[in-house]
């Protein structure tokens, strides 16, 4: 009987240090009108071009999404839920914001740009009422990869997103 043999596991880790840009938008409306006004601006994204692709009808897949609004929820996460388990009460929905076209033509140039897209935001309420949105702007984020097609697509992204999250707070 033999016994296995292991090898040492050798890992190439590198860390790079960046400067993320902090957005935080407040809002004098509550929590509840803030969200709904989001949520009409911008729509849930509609999951079916994923069953499409999977499927091999790439064309299919790019025309619904063309078709789709400039930007869409891809999910949205109850965070203020979760604070019940270390029994505070909060209200705070974290939301992925993006455009899976737009995703596309930022990872086609760097594949690791996917970590940022979709882009998070967190609407949320403070523990005096306050009203607030909070993301990383993506032209800061996006802008570690030091490719001009990227950083052109980034601060667009800066701006669709600031138009509409600044007219829900409004």
């Amino acid at each position: 009987m033999t016994e296995p043999v292991t090898e040492p596991v050798t890992e190439q880790i590198t860390a790079t240090r960046i400067t993320i840009e902090h957005v935080t938008l407040r809002s004098p409306k509550s929590f509840a009108a803030v969200r709904s006004a989001l949520e009409a601006a911008v729509p849930s994204l509609d999951h079916a071009y994923a069953e499409l692709l999977r499927d091999g009808q790439v064309d299919a897949a790019r025309d619904l999404l063309e078709r789709q609004a400039p930007l869409s929820i891809f999910g949205a996460r109850d965070h203020g839920g979760l604070l019940l388990t270390a029994g505070l009460t909060r209200k705070a929905i974290q939301y992925d914001i993006g455009n899976p076209l737009t995703a596309a033509r930022m990872t086609r140039h760097v594949l690791s740009a996917a970590l940022y897209a979709p882009i998070r935001v967190l609407l949320r309420e403070d523990a005096e009422g306050g009203v607030a949105f909070e993301y990383d702007r993506p032209a800061s984020t996006f802008g570690q990869f030091g490719n001009r097609e990227i950083d052109s697509v980034a601060h667009d992204l800066d701006d669709q997103l600031r138009i509409v999250l600044a007219q829900a707070a409004r």
